[in-house]
């Protein structure tokens, strides 16, 4: 394994439930970014590739939605994945950059506001974290850890 794929890994493993979500949207951006670079450049495989890589970001992100718990806001958020998804489907390979134009923006609105919602979780959360001394150093640790 190499050092990036370990890092990778270790970026995974730590980030939580939002951090898992905001590092789906970071593959969904950068990948219609590519796509966006592949139609510009007429190279269909790049094009499809890097669609594909983005409905699968967008396909875990629906997913990951727990209608129960999250009612309207929920089922918006699915709906719009399903649209994003059909507008990169319909126009694949046409050579046309106008879908990508389009959902790129939405992602990035979308994106910024799972962040927003993880920094007011991290400022909620920062009451309950209390100091314990680890190897003479000492460190917050979320007071409801085991």
């Amino acid at each position: 394994m190499t050092g990036y794929k370990a890092y990778q890994g270790n970026q995974i493993d730590g980030a939580g439930p939002l951090g898992l979500i905001l590092l789906t949207y970071d593959v969904l951006y950068k990948s219609l970014g590519r796509a966006r670079m592949g139609i510009e450049r007429a190279d269909l495989v790049m094009e499809a590739e890097q669609t594909s890589r983005a409905i699968e970001a967008l396909l875990e992100l629906t997913t990951s939605l727990d209608m129960q718990q999250g009612g309207k806001v929920a089922e918006s958020l699915s709906s719009l994945y399903a649209y994003m998804i059909n507008r990169l489907s319909s126009t694949l390979c046409t050579g046309s950059t106008a879908a990508v134009d389009e959902v790129m923006p939405l992602v990035q609105t979308l994106r910024e506001g799972w962040y927003g919602l993880q920094l007011e979780q991290k400022k909620l959360n920062a009451p309950a974290m209390r100091s314990q001394a680890v190897g003479g150093a000492r460190r917050p640790v979320a007071a409801y850890a085991r």
